[in-house]
């Protein structure tokens, strides 16, 4: 996660570092636990992120009371 991003609950910041650990250990990408991580490639960055995104749309889908189907015409 970018150094300088701002997190509207502060406390979500260890969740988020443990979820973006996890995505990568789950597709196979190390990543550096001392915060630098300049050396992974940027479709592999993507690849996190992009993972990360998914993973917390499907938390928000299911806190407001169901799947995707309740947001789709």
């Amino acid at each position: 996660m970018a150094k300088n991003s701002t997190l509207l609950v502060p406390q979500a910041s260890q969740a988020l570092d443990q979820m973006k650990f996890e995505v990568a250990s789950q597709l196979g990408i190390q990543l550096s636990h001392d915060g630098y991580n300049g050396d992974i490639t940027t479709y592999n960055a993507g690849k996190i992120g992009g993972s990360i995104t998914r993973r917390l749309v499907e938390i928000a889908e299911q806190s407001l009371g169901g799947g995707s189907q309740n947001f789709r015409r």
